[in-house]
Protein backbone atom coordinates (compact mmCIF):
# COMPACT_ATOMS: atom_id res chain seq x y z
CA UNK A 1 0.00 0.00 0.00
CA UNK A 2 1.39 3.30 -1.06
CA UNK A 3 0.51 6.62 0.74
CA UNK A 4 1.62 9.99 1.02
CA UNK A 5 0.94 12.99 3.88
CA UNK A 6 0.62 16.47 3.45
CA UNK A 7 -1.04 19.80 4.50
CA UNK A 8 -4.65 20.46 3.31
CA UNK A 9 -3.61 23.47 1.01
CA UNK A 10 -6.21 25.83 -0.93
CA UNK A 11 -6.73 25.05 -4.53
CA UNK A 12 -3.44 23.10 -4.86
CA UNK A 13 -1.36 22.91 -7.92
CA UNK A 14 -0.58 19.74 -10.42
CA UNK A 15 1.93 18.34 -8.41
CA UNK A 16 -0.17 17.73 -5.39
CA UNK A 17 -2.54 15.77 -7.31
CA UNK A 18 -0.40 13.96 -9.35
CA UNK A 19 1.29 12.61 -5.90
CA UNK A 20 -2.89 11.43 -4.71
CA UNK A 21 -3.37 9.98 -7.73
CA UNK A 22 -0.37 7.70 -7.16
CA UNK A 23 -1.32 6.81 -3.74
CA UNK A 24 -3.89 4.21 -2.11
CA UNK A 25 -3.87 6.17 0.86
CA UNK A 26 -3.77 10.06 1.46
CA UNK A 27 -3.37 11.98 4.81
CA UNK A 28 -4.36 15.28 5.58
CA UNK A 29 -2.04 16.77 8.30
CA UNK A 30 -4.02 18.59 10.30
CA UNK A 31 -2.51 18.04 13.21
CA UNK A 32 0.66 20.54 12.69
CA UNK A 33 0.98 24.39 13.25
CA UNK A 34 -0.24 26.33 10.64
CA UNK A 35 1.65 28.11 8.37
CA UNK A 36 0.88 31.99 7.24
CA UNK A 37 1.30 33.10 3.59
CA UNK A 38 2.19 29.81 2.23
CA UNK A 39 -0.59 27.77 0.27
CA UNK A 40 -2.66 26.65 3.06
CA UNK A 41 -4.66 30.13 2.96
CA UNK A 42 -4.12 31.11 -0.53
CA UNK A 43 -2.91 29.97 -4.37
CA UNK A 44 -2.37 31.88 -7.65
CA UNK A 45 -4.74 32.13 -10.81
CA UNK A 46 -3.58 33.63 -14.40
CA UNK A 47 -4.15 36.87 -15.50
CA UNK A 48 -3.90 38.83 -18.46
CA UNK A 49 -0.95 40.56 -16.90
CA UNK A 50 1.25 37.74 -15.28
CA UNK A 51 -0.34 35.97 -12.11
CA UNK A 52 -3.10 36.99 -9.19
CA UNK A 53 -2.97 35.66 -5.35
CA UNK A 54 -6.69 33.72 -4.05
CA UNK A 55 -5.92 34.34 -0.19
CA UNK A 56 -8.67 33.43 2.05
CA UNK A 57 -8.40 36.03 5.44
CA UNK A 58 -8.14 33.78 8.67
CA UNK A 59 -7.75 34.55 12.38
CA UNK A 60 -5.39 32.47 14.19
CA UNK A 61 -3.75 32.58 17.28
CA UNK A 62 0.08 31.72 17.39
CA UNK A 63 0.96 28.50 17.52
CA UNK A 64 -2.43 27.63 16.03
CA UNK A 65 -2.73 24.13 14.18
CA UNK A 66 -4.44 23.72 11.10
CA UNK A 67 -7.20 21.74 11.94
CA UNK A 68 -8.10 25.22 14.41
CA UNK A 69 -7.95 28.26 12.06
CA UNK A 70 -10.79 29.74 11.19
CA UNK A 71 -11.66 31.73 8.51
CA UNK A 72 -12.41 35.77 8.63
CA UNK A 73 -16.14 35.94 7.23
CA UNK A 74 -15.72 40.09 8.08
CA UNK A 75 -14.57 40.25 4.27
CA UNK A 76 -16.85 39.13 1.45
CA UNK A 77 -13.44 36.99 0.09
CA UNK A 78 -15.85 34.24 -1.47
CA UNK A 79 -17.53 36.76 -4.07
CA UNK A 80 -13.84 38.09 -4.67
CA UNK A 81 -12.60 34.70 -5.52
CA UNK A 82 -15.71 34.09 -7.79
CA UNK A 83 -15.24 37.69 -9.34
CA UNK A 84 -11.85 36.51 -10.00
CA UNK A 85 -12.36 33.47 -11.61
CA UNK A 86 -15.35 34.66 -13.91
CA UNK A 87 -12.63 37.80 -14.87
CA UNK A 88 -9.64 35.69 -15.83
CA UNK A 89 -11.36 32.57 -17.06
CA UNK A 90 -14.60 33.53 -18.64
CA UNK A 91 -13.59 33.11 -22.39
CA UNK A 92 -11.08 29.81 -21.63
CA UNK A 93 -12.78 26.78 -23.66
CA UNK A 94 -14.56 25.20 -20.28
CA UNK A 95 -15.71 28.40 -18.13
CA UNK A 96 -19.43 27.43 -18.62
CA UNK A 97 -18.54 23.56 -17.57
CA UNK A 98 -16.12 24.63 -14.46
CA UNK A 99 -17.40 27.56 -13.22
CA UNK A 100 -20.72 26.34 -11.75
CA UNK A 101 -19.04 23.74 -9.30
CA UNK A 102 -16.64 26.88 -7.94
CA UNK A 103 -19.95 28.86 -7.55
CA UNK A 104 -21.69 26.15 -5.87
CA UNK A 105 -18.43 25.81 -3.58
CA UNK A 106 -18.23 29.65 -2.39
CA UNK A 107 -22.00 29.29 -2.24
CA UNK A 108 -21.29 27.61 1.10
CA UNK A 109 -20.36 29.16 4.58
CA UNK A 110 -17.03 28.29 5.64
CA UNK A 111 -16.24 28.78 8.95
CA UNK A 112 -12.68 26.99 9.50
CA UNK A 113 -10.09 26.80 6.63
CA UNK A 114 -9.48 23.24 7.12
CA UNK A 115 -12.83 22.40 5.39
CA UNK A 116 -13.02 24.83 2.78
CA UNK A 117 -9.37 23.53 1.67
CA UNK A 118 -10.51 19.84 1.56
CA UNK A 119 -13.48 20.65 -0.26
CA UNK A 120 -11.82 22.29 -2.67
CA UNK A 121 -9.25 19.29 -2.77
CA UNK A 122 -12.07 16.64 -3.46
CA UNK A 123 -13.97 19.33 -5.59
CA UNK A 124 -10.39 19.09 -7.85
CA UNK A 125 -10.07 15.59 -7.81
CA UNK A 126 -13.81 14.90 -9.10
CA UNK A 127 -12.42 16.51 -12.11
CA UNK A 128 -9.26 14.67 -12.30
CA UNK A 129 -10.40 11.75 -11.59
CA UNK A 130 -9.06 11.05 -8.56
CA UNK A 131 -10.25 8.32 -6.26
CA UNK A 132 -7.55 8.15 -3.75
CA UNK A 133 -8.76 7.45 0.03
CA UNK A 134 -8.23 10.09 1.98
CA UNK A 135 -7.59 10.04 6.20
CA UNK A 136 -6.91 12.92 8.65
CA UNK A 137 -3.79 12.01 10.60
CA UNK A 138 -5.41 13.23 13.40
CA UNK A 139 -8.26 10.30 13.46
CA UNK A 140 -4.88 8.21 13.63
CA UNK A 141 -3.01 9.48 16.76
CA UNK A 142 -0.17 9.89 16.04
CA UNK A 143 2.19 11.29 18.95
CA UNK A 144 5.84 11.42 17.46
CA UNK A 145 7.63 14.40 15.02
CA UNK A 146 9.57 14.71 12.12
CA UNK A 147 10.27 11.62 10.09
CA UNK A 148 9.18 9.19 12.98
CA UNK A 149 5.66 11.00 12.69
CA UNK A 150 5.58 10.05 9.05
CA UNK A 151 6.84 6.21 9.23
CA UNK A 152 4.18 6.11 12.97
CA UNK A 153 1.51 6.98 9.82
CA UNK A 154 2.71 4.65 7.39
CA UNK A 155 2.59 1.66 9.76
CA UNK A 156 -0.50 2.77 11.23
CA UNK A 157 -1.97 2.34 7.94
CA UNK A 158 -0.24 -0.85 7.20
CA UNK A 159 1.42 0.79 3.94
CA UNK A 160 5.02 -0.45 3.10
CA UNK A 161 5.77 2.79 0.47
CA UNK A 162 5.86 5.98 0.81
CA UNK A 163 5.86 9.28 -1.70
CA UNK A 164 7.85 12.03 -0.70
CA UNK A 165 7.86 15.24 -2.59
CA UNK A 166 11.47 15.94 -4.01
CA UNK A 167 12.19 18.92 -1.37
CA UNK A 168 12.01 15.34 1.26
CA UNK A 169 15.60 14.75 0.34
CA UNK A 170 16.81 18.13 2.58
CA UNK A 171 15.00 16.72 6.16
CA UNK A 172 13.89 12.88 5.64
CA UNK A 173 15.91 10.41 7.96
CA UNK A 174 15.83 7.60 5.26
CA UNK A 175 17.24 5.18 7.66
CA UNK A 176 13.64 5.22 9.81
CA UNK A 177 12.04 4.05 6.60
CA UNK A 178 14.11 1.38 6.10
CA UNK A 179 14.14 0.33 9.74
CA UNK A 180 10.52 0.28 9.46
CA UNK A 181 9.82 -1.78 6.32
CA UNK A 182 9.13 0.93 4.12
CA UNK A 183 10.08 2.20 0.69
CA UNK A 184 10.95 5.62 0.41
CA UNK A 185 9.76 7.08 -3.58
CA UNK A 186 10.73 10.68 -4.19
CA UNK A 187 7.84 11.96 -6.74
CA UNK A 188 9.97 14.35 -8.98
CA UNK A 189 7.20 16.81 -11.07
CA UNK A 190 8.04 17.79 -14.53
CA UNK A 191 5.33 20.21 -14.71
CA UNK A 192 3.27 19.51 -17.62
CA UNK A 193 2.80 22.47 -20.03
CA UNK A 194 -0.65 23.13 -22.02
CA UNK A 195 -2.00 25.87 -24.00
CA UNK A 196 -3.02 28.85 -21.05
CA UNK A 197 -5.38 31.76 -21.66
CA UNK A 198 -3.10 35.17 -22.39
CA UNK A 199 -0.50 33.06 -23.73
CA UNK A 200 1.24 34.47 -27.22
CA UNK A 201 3.81 31.91 -27.19
CA UNK A 202 5.06 29.02 -25.63
CA UNK A 203 7.66 31.18 -23.36
CA UNK A 204 4.35 32.90 -21.97
CA UNK A 205 3.67 29.45 -20.18
CA UNK A 206 3.21 29.88 -16.78
CA UNK A 207 3.71 26.94 -14.34
CA UNK A 208 2.82 25.72 -10.57
CA UNK A 209 -0.54 27.50 -10.97
CA UNK A 210 -3.03 26.12 -8.63
CA UNK A 211 -5.34 23.68 -10.63
CA UNK A 212 -8.33 25.14 -11.67
CA UNK A 213 -6.05 26.76 -14.74
CA UNK A 214 -5.64 23.43 -16.02
CA UNK A 215 -9.15 22.58 -15.56
CA UNK A 216 -10.59 26.01 -17.46
CA UNK A 217 -8.13 25.40 -19.58
CA UNK A 218 -8.44 21.85 -20.45
CA UNK A 219 -11.62 20.39 -18.80
CA UNK A 220 -11.78 16.86 -19.83
CA UNK A 221 -8.24 16.76 -20.84
CA UNK A 222 -7.12 17.81 -17.31
CA UNK A 223 -5.93 14.43 -15.68
CA UNK A 224 -4.02 12.75 -18.89
CA UNK A 225 -2.36 16.42 -18.95
CA UNK A 226 -1.44 16.27 -15.47
CA UNK A 227 -0.23 12.75 -15.17
CA UNK A 228 2.49 14.20 -18.04
CA UNK A 229 4.77 15.39 -15.14
CA UNK A 230 4.58 12.16 -13.20
CA UNK A 231 8.36 10.65 -12.41
CA UNK A 232 9.33 8.65 -9.45
CA UNK A 233 12.54 7.58 -8.71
Amino acid sequence: MTYAVHQPSYLPWLGFFDKMARCDVFVFLDNVQYKHREFQNRNRIRTKDGTMWLTVPVTFEQGALIRDVRIDNSRDWRQEHLKSLKAWYGRAPFFDTMFPLFDSLYGQEWERLIDLNVATVRLLCQEFGIATRTVFESALGIGAVKTERIVHIGRALGADTYVSGAGGRAYLDERLFKEAGQRLVYQEYAHPRYRQLFMKSDGDFVASLSGVDLLFNAGPESRAIMTQGDRHV
